[in-house]
C-alpha cells in the first residue's frame, strides 16, 4: 500500500472555497474542467454512447441539485463536487502500486497512469465519489487541480488558476493555500464558517464549502403598492402594455 508523505508545519495545500451560496449550478466549471483537460495532464477524457440513451463518460466536476427548506424558505442549493485533496486520503493508502499519491509539496492528489492497473480500490475507498475510471484506457483519473495549468510559466499570472475558478460567472469558487492562515481564501473560510464535507470519516479534506446564508433563503415580500395598476383600455394587448409600464419606471 502506499504512504502518505509526512506532514510539516506551516506546508502548503492547494485547494478550493465553493460558495453554495453563490453557485447557480450552471455548471460553467464543469464545462471548462472538461474542456482543459480534454488536453490536460490526465487527457483524454472520454464520453461514451453521448447522443444516445444511457450517455456517461469521464467528468472531474460533478455538480448536483437539491431542495433546502420549506415553504417561503424553500431554495434550490447546487452542490459542486471534485477531488477534495484529503489530508488524509483513503484513496491513496489503499493503492497497491503507487500510481495514486499525494504530493508532499502542495498537498494535490494524483494519479499516475502509468502504473495504474485499473483495480478501483481507491474509488472503493474514496467517500465521496470523486474517482473517475476511464474504461478506454483501463487507469483511473480524478481532478487534478489543474496542476500544467498553476504552475504554467506560459500563461499570464492571473490565469494560473484551475480552469473551473476562471469560468465561474458568480465568483461561486476560490482557489489558493488554505495551509495560510493569512491567504484570501483561508479567510473567506473564517468569515463565512466553511466546513470540511464530512468531517467525522476523518480523511480532513483541504477543499472547503461556504454554507448558504439563511438570512437570504426567504424572499423578500413584495409591496404590491410599488406595483402599478393596470392602465384601462380595451384590446387583448393591455396585460403587455401594463408590463411595458412597469418595466419603463
Amino acid at each position: 500500500m502506499t504512504d502518505l508523505p509526512q506532514q510539516q508545519v506551516g506546508q502548503k495545500k492547494l485547494g478550493l472555497v465553493i460558495d453554495l451560496d453563490l453557485c447557480v449550478g450552471c455548471h460553467a466549471c464543469a464545462t471548462a474542467c472538461k474542456e482543459w483537460n480534454g488536453g490536460g495532464h490526465m487527457a483524454p477524457l472520454p464520453d461514451f454512447n453521448p447522443y444516445g440513451s444511457g450517455a456517461w463518460g469521464v467528468w472531474f466536476n460533478r455538480i448536483h441539485s437539491f431542495e433546502e427548506g420549506e415553504g417561503d424558505g424553500a431554495r434550490t442549493v447546487h452542490f459542486p463536487k471534485s477531488c477534495l485533496h484529503c489530508e488524509e486520503p483513503a484513496c491513496v493508502t489503499v493503492c497497491p502500486t503507487g500510481a495514486s499519491y499525494k504530493r508532499a509539496e502542495d498537498g494535490i492528489v494524483l494519479v499516475n497512469e502509468a502504473i495504474c492497473i485499473g483495480c478501483k480500490l481507491c474509488s472503493w475507498a474514496c467517500p465521496y465519489g470523486a474517482r473517475e475510471f476511464d474504461a478506454d484506457e483501463g487507469v483511473m483519473k480524478k481532478c487534478t487541480l489543474c496542476i500544467d495549468r498553476i504552475y504554467n510559466d506560459n500563461l499570464a499570472p492571473e490565469e494560473r488558476q484551475p480552469a473551473c475558478v476562471m469560468v465561474c460567472p458568480t465568483h461561486a469558487r476560490s482557489y489558493g493555500d488554505l495551509g495560510d492562515p493569512t491567504s484570501a481564501v483561508s479567510e473567506l473560510v473564517a468569515e463565512r464558517g466553511g466546513r470540511d464535507l464530512m468531517p467525522e470519516l476523518g480523511y480532513r479534506p483541504v477543499n472547503q464549502y461556504l454554507p448558504p446564508r439563511r438570512g437570504r433563503m426567504a424572499p423578500a415580500p413584495m409591496r404590491s403598492e410599488a406595483l402599478p395598476a393596470p392602465v384601462p383600455e380595451s384590446g387583448d394587448n393591455r396585460l403587455l402594455r401594463w408590463v411595458d409600464q412597469l418595466l419603463s419606471r
